[in-house]
């Protein structure tokens, strides 16, 4: 049993704000992705690696309201917050036994479906982030190869993900449970402060920090 660093995951109230953040920060456009039903939420891609992409992700104004809170604690969106790295998804092959580890935190597999793909992929009841965004969710992509794989490639690779939280032997120890690797660091953050997230991306002008907004 292990996981592994899947893909990043940008909040925002609508995806034209979503996507102008990353490209102001990257230098580089998203690709468009598509809609998810169950969530009321659509996104748009950026391929990060072979298997490993950044999406941003918004509630489809189109789309019914779920009836069930949505994911990545969308429903507490502002309608004029900020876009920002809100979280992280980890990748297993085994996603029913992974959660066992962890399931307090990173609630239950739920299936999910974008377009021809689909998935398991766990979530609180109340919608919430993992530990505010510093733990990751988990996801079983049910097709191979990776979605990643057929995304267009722009030249972008994740170098590391640096998550601040104010307990990361908690995060630690999570990582651990799930048997986790990848470039993922962690730094301790003062008892009061807000977690919060920083990806280090290489682009075809150089390595690149995608700043978050914090709540």
């Amino acid at each position: 049993m292990k996981s592994t660093l899947d893909h990043l995951a940008i909040v925002a109230p609508d995806l034209d704000n979503g996507c102008a953040f990353v490209t102001r920060a990257l230098g580089i456009d998203l690709q468009p992705g598509g809609v998810h039903p169950r969530m009321g939420t659509h996104n748009r891609l950026l391929r990060l690696g072979p298997d490993t992409y950044l999406e941003v992700i918004a509630i489809d104004p189109a789309a019914k309201r779920p009836d069930r809170p949505r994911w990545f604690a969308m429903d507490d969106l502002a309608f004029d917050a900020p876009p920002r790295l809100a979280t992280w998804v980890a990748r297993t092959d085994d996603i029913q036994a992974m959660t066992d580890a962890c399931r307090a935190i990173v609630g239950n597999p739920e299936p999910m479906t974008r377009g021809t793909l689909s998935w398991q992929i766990t979530i609180p009841a109340d919608g919430s982030l993992p530990l505010k965004g510093s733990a990751p969710t988990l996801i079983q992509w049910e097709q191979t190869p990776h979605p990643a794989s057929a995304m267009l490639d722009q030249g972008c690779e994740l170098v590391a993900l640096d998550i601040f939280d104010p307990d990361p032997e908690r995060i630690r120890a999570l990582l651990t449970a799930i048997n986790f690797t990848g470039p993922v660091h962690l730094h301790e953050l003062a008892a009061t402060a807000t977690p919060y997230l920083l990806a280090h991306i290489q682009t075809p002008t150089g390595l690149k920090t995608l700043p978050v907004s914090n709540p």
